[in-house]
Parts: structure tokens; C-alpha cells; sequence
């Protein structure tokens, strides 16, 4: 499903200000009948490929192309209590690494998260380059995470960025919020304003987290968030945050995206 030698293409955007007319350089909409291999690339595995089994964070699943699907206009990632390769759970992880990159600007989707204990899916941003080194030291930003949504977790989402220097002496700065309708039953806007000295995090266009401080090991600030960042989306069964799924977790479980897109400010 992957291809060799896909075409990069790199979005330098202007910063977003207030009152901004936003203009769309990139999105996708999902509408077609299967996800661009040019534009998505398909995680396999458990992370050994990269010498992070679990991820890193301990998971359970084990990722596989055919559990990102799109249907009715939306992207729907289910995870599933199935045995593969080892693991007693399968989901799927699509990036835009080698397709997509960008800087700053403003970066938005519509999301319905998956329900249950155990559940972790993400909307995120890595490096397109590991200029400053390896994880943490050249960044990561989750525009949004939920954690055991609809259970343990509530209606809770997270927004967060890493940095510093490489693991384990990484550092990490973030808030949450609490959503005030249930994030498993509705798809809600969360969205990310990035520029040279700010990011702002939002829900439904609710201004909750501002960050304005971060660093780098192997350069000064603005550094890591300085270089341009590739698009994820995933769900994650289990590992260090949410802990593993229970009994009530009804498997299936799916995550429905309606879009994602990446804006420019004036």
C-alpha cells in the first residue's frame, strides 16, 4: 500500500493573527475511495523498526494498513481485540512523513474519538528532519490526545509539546480541557496556531492552552520548533498513559476524522 519515492512538499506558512483571513494550502477532506498513498504513509508494526518496540510507550497493538479505512467521506481507523505478530490488539497509524511537512500557520481537524478504557489516540506533529537530534530534542507537538475517553478519562483531551533534549532528559509543557459534550459520541474541531514565539491550542475554536517557552539542547530558541513538522494520526491500545483496556472496552473501537487542514495567516 506504501510507494517508493513519494514527492515532499513543504508549506512555509505565515504566522495566524487575530483577524487573519486564512488561506488553505493544504487539507484532506477524505472523500475518495481510499487514502493517496502519496499523501499518507502507513505505519506496519510495533516500532522495532525504528528500535522503539511498543512505541515507546509500552503498547499493545500492532499497527496494520488495513485498519485505516475511508468511509462515507470520513477517515475511520478502528482498533480491534485480534491476535497479530504477537499482540493481542491491531489499529493503525498514518502519517505524512516524505508527503506533507509544514511551519507554523494553523492546523485543524474534526474528530470522533474512539470510547474505552485503554483507548489512546492521538493527532499529532513530529519533525519532517531530525535536525536537532533524536526524540525529544527536535520537538514533538500533539495538537490533541485523548486518553481513556468516555471513561476513565471523561470527556478530557490534551495538548502538549515535547522538547530539550533526547530522552531520557527530554522535557514536556502542556494543559488539558475538559470538552463539554461527550468526545466519543460528536466530532469536535481541535485545532493549533504555531508560529516563531507562540502556540495556542484550541476545541471548537475555545482558545485553552498558550505556550511560549521551549528549548533545545543543539540550538537556541526558537529551536526545535523552528523546522518543519509532518502530520499523525493513530489509535494506540494501552501503554504508559492510558494503561490497558478492561472488560468494558467493547471492541471494535473506531476513530472518525472528517477532515484535516492546514492553513496560512495572511
Amino acid at each position: 500500500m506504501n510507494i517508493p519515492n513519494p514527492t515532499l512538499t513543504v508549506a512555509d506558512n505565515s504566522p495566524v493573527e487575530p483577524g487573519d483571513t486564512l488561506v488553505l494550502v493544504w487539507s484532506d477532506e477524505f472523500d475518495g475511495a481510499r487514502l493517496d498513498p502519496e499523501t499518507w504513509f502507513f505505519e506496519t508494526g510495533d516500532g522495532s523498526q525504528y528500535g522503539i518496540p511498543g512505541w515507546g510507550n509500552n503498547e499493545l497493538q500492532w499497527y496494520l494498513p488495513d485498519n485505516a479505512q475511508l468511509d462515507n467521506g470520513r477517515l475511520v481507523i478502528t482498533a480491534k481485540s485480534e491476535s497479530s505478530n504477537g499482540y493481542g490488539y491491531t489499529s493503525a497509524r498514518i502519517n505524512t512523513r516524505d508527503r506533507f511537512a509544514f511551519r507554523y500557520g494553523r492546523i485543524e481537524a474534526s474528530i470522533r474519538f474512539p470510547e474505552g478504557q485503554g483507548m489512546w489516540p492521538a493527532f499529532w506533529l513530529l519533525p519532517q528532519d531530525s535536525n536537532y537530534g533524536t526524540w525529544a530534542a527536535s520537538g514533538e507537538i500533539d495538537v490533541v490526545e485523548s486518553v481513556n475517553p468516555n471513561a476513565s478519562g471523561g470527556n478530557r483531551v490534551y495538548g502538549t509539546i515535547h522538547y530539550g533534549a533526547t530522552w531520557p532528559n527530554n522535557q514536556m509543557s502542556g494543559n488539558h480541557y475538559d470538552v463539554a459534550t461527550d468526545v466519543t459520541a460528536g466530532f469536535h474541531e481541535y485545532a493549533l496556531e504555531w508560529d516563531e514565539s507562540e502556540m495556542r491550542w484550541y476545541v471548537d475554536d475555545i482558545l485553552y492552552s498558550t505556550q511560549t517557552s521551549w528549548s533545545t539542547t543543539a540550538a537556541p530558541y526558537p529551536a526545535p520548533f523552528d523546522r518543519p513538522f509532518y502530520i499523525l494520526l493513530n489509535v494506540a491500545v494501552g501503554g504508559n498513559f492510558p494503561g490497558p483496556p478492561s472488560g468494558s472496552t467493547a471492541f471494535p473501537v473506531t476513530m472518525e476524522v472528517d477532515y484535516v487542514r492546514v492553513y496560512s495567516g495572511e
